[in-house]
């Protein structure tokens, strides 16, 4: 097929975005590689976004996709009972709830993340009989209406005030001396706060977008009794921390907490195909039928690769371990980075890392050199200032260690120009500068 050259910029839509940073044409992949249409290889340190834990194009989930198709098996299917379904509901409960002794009903929602988390807001409004939903600083839980409400970053909400939640600080927001859990308590005891008791508290226990701001086990348990406390539901939105991100399936695992709800979506299909859940706590399934619905609430060759996924790296603790080692790597290797530049600092957890540079303006040109260099690799942060980790969580160590020497060549051009500039200015410079 002859590509015209304009046929995006001609007619796709200007809200593309990733595309722009990374403006290659690429045409197809494998594990922890992309390649582009002139056979250009880049290592994946993206996994489009967090949706390819297990990499591109695992040859296990592709054996059981194709062999669904060319047996007819079903393509869509609303909600009605399948044997992929089945197949998938048996997985998770076998690998995933069982073995940490949970207990949640399923619900299957329309395939984004975003509607998810409307679902859930959604529900815990009807269960509680309460509309109000507390959000945090950095947060953000997609983009649709009634998510971007409890979104932080203003460039998502345009400016818009959206009502029926209350936003405040997440953990360390306003520095280390400030207990926000403790405000938070505080808050919702004095009734004359100004702020009214919530349906539900929501949050992410690492901030991707916002930032990779981690909560700590303590923050987390006293944000879970403020919200028992006074009648709040605790919603989890997993949808990028969640799959193994952080380093166990479910993000809160370690931080000894059990959500009454939790939003999966991005991984949970292990192939990247459009997949969204919400994990209930039994006595707060109330939903009538079809009372939150959608065509696609359920992919059914989703279920097909999510059980493969299940089965193949959640059996036994084998997949755990290996995500506990690559995530030493990347810790590691960004030290060293965090050595190198000035003012940085590490942040994040597990295979869900990152190194704030101080500065947007930095972490782009770091980013884009290391695009330049062979190395897909995003932002995220405020002001786009964290350059962040989201490798494939079974990527090889070798190509680990490669994607980090390509990331810190760009560091190393991108500072060596910076003092190259500072040291000798232009002639432009000094003309702009007089």
């Amino acid at each position: 097929m002859n590509i015209q050259p304009n046929v995006f910029t001609r007619y796709e839509s200007s809200a593309r975005s990733y595309c722009r940073r990374f403006d290659n044409v690429f045409s197809s992949a494998n594990g922890s590689t992309l390649t582009d249409i002139k056979g250009h290889e880049y290592i994946d340190f993206l996994s489009a976004c967090g949706a390819l834990n297990y990499g591109h194009n695992d040859p296990d989930m592709s054996a059981a996709l194709i062999k669904h198709i060319q047996s007819n098996g079903l393509s869509a299917a609303l909600d009605m009972f399948s044997d992929s379904k089945a197949r998938f509901l048996d997985a998770f409960a076998r690998y995933i709830l069982k073995p940490r002794s949970l207990d949640y009903r399923v619900q299957f929602t329309g395939p984004t993340g975003t509607n998810a988390v409307e679902a859930a807001m959604k529900l815990a409004r009807k269960v509680t009989g309460r509309s109000n939903i507390i959000a945090f600083t950095h947060g953000f839980h997609g983009v649709s209406m009634g998510a971007l409400a409890a979104t932080g970053n203003n460039y998502h909400r345009m400016g818009m005030s959206l009502p029926d939640v209350t936003h405040l600080p997440f953990e360390n927001y306003a520095g280390a001396g400030f207990d926000t859990a403790a405000y938070l308590e505080q808050l919702l005891s004095d009734q004359s706060s100004g702020v009214t008791p919530p349906a539900a508290i929501l949050l992410e226990t690492v901030q991707g977008e916002g930032g990779l701001n981690v909560a700590s086990a303590s923050w987390l348990q006293a944000i879970a009794a403020t919200a028992k406390k006074h009648g709040a539901l605790l919603i989890v939105d997993d949808v990028q921390a969640g799959c193994g991100r952080t380093g166990t399936f479910f993000s809160f695992e370690p931080l000894d907490v059990e959500p009454d709800m939790v939003v999966l979506s991005k991984s949970i299909s292990g192939y990247g195909l459009p997949m969204a859940l919400v994990l209930i706590k039994p006595e707060h399934d109330q939903w009538l039928p079809a009372e939150h619905n959608g065509t696609f609430r359920g992919n059914t060759h989703a279920f097909v690769t999510a059980t493969v996924a299940l089965e193949k790296y959640w059996a036994d603790t084998s997949f755990t371990q290996t995500i506990g080692a690559n995530a030493v790597i990347v810790q590691e290797r960004l030290q060293a980075l965090n050595n190198l530049i000035p003012s940085s600092y590490l942040k994040g957890r597990g295979m869900m890392q990152g190194i704030d540079v101080g500065s947007g303006e930095l972490a782009d040109r770091i980013t884009r050199q290391a695009f330049a260099n062979g190395l897909v690799i995003e932002t995220s942060g405020a002001e786009d200032e964290v350059i962040k980790v989201l490798a494939a969580l079974n990527t090889p160590a070798a190509i680990l260690q490669q994607g980090f020497n390509k990331l810190e060549a760009a560091v190393n051009r991108v500072l060596g120009e910076a003092a190259i500039t500072t040291d000798h200015p232009s002639p432009a410079h000094l003309d702009v500068a007089a």
